[in-house]
């Protein structure tokens, strides 16, 4: 969860446009905007959502006395800077989500607008749950995975390490699904599926 009490201010890592969602969340959860920080010069001294935007990423993460969420919308890209990093991540939860007490997030993870995670479900570091997604009990997801807006996860699901979730994809109860899988828009997965695949339709199948 986000940290209670007196919070240091955020530093956003990533300008895009998923970094504008996540300076919503974190300002509508209380947070404060350190600033923005992006590898592309041409984004320097530029505004996002009036936040200033400066760089490049290293100098942030390298910082052990910054806090940070990583604002970036690939799954491998997150993990791969989160290994580099010395800052302390937040988690950061949208107050109109709802996430149950028993749940556990991982490091960095963020929970946006009308989101929902059920009872006993644990999300690995550095995890998206986007707009109105929902996440039923028991549900064991690994690190930076990402489930989209309005998908939904059964109960008992279990995600592997980068896993992308499309828009509205289903997943129905105990399915597991394999690392760095990405599971397309609309789909709805039915039974296993390894890693490494590319899977579309209803049901899901494989496509690489």
């Amino acid at each position: 969860m986000s940290l209670g009490g007196e919070r240091p201010p955020l530093t956003v890592i990533g300008a895009g446009g998923h970094a504008k969602v996540v300076i919503a969340t974190a300002r509508a959860a209380g947070w404060e905007i350190a600033g923005v920080v992006d590898d592309d010069p041409k984004l320097w001294a530029t505004q996002l959502l009036e936040a200033l935007v400066t760089g490049p990423c290293e100098e942030a993460l390298r910082d052990p006395a910054r806090t940070c969420v990583l604002a970036i919308g690939s799954n491998a890209t997150r993990r791969r800077l989160a290994a580099l990093a010395r800052c302390r991540f937040a988690s950061v939860v949208h107050p109109s989500a709802t996430v149950h007490a028993s749940v556990v997030l991982g490091a960095g993870t963020v929970v946006f607008a009308q989101a929902a995670i059920q009872p006993d479900t644990r999300i690995g570091a550095h995890g998206i749950v986007n707009t109105a997604a929902s996440i039923d009990h028991d549900c064991t997801l690994g690190e930076a995975v990402h489930v989209a807006p309005g998908a939904r996860l059964a109960g008992g699901v279990t995600l592997g390490d980068e896993v992308f979730i499309g828009i509205g994809a289903v997943v129905i109860p105990n399915i597991a699904i394999g690392a760095r899988t990405t599971i397309g828009a609309g789909a709805a997965v039915v039974r296993p599926l390894p890693a490494d695949v590319i899977a579309v339709g209803v049901p899901a199948e494989p496509r690489r």
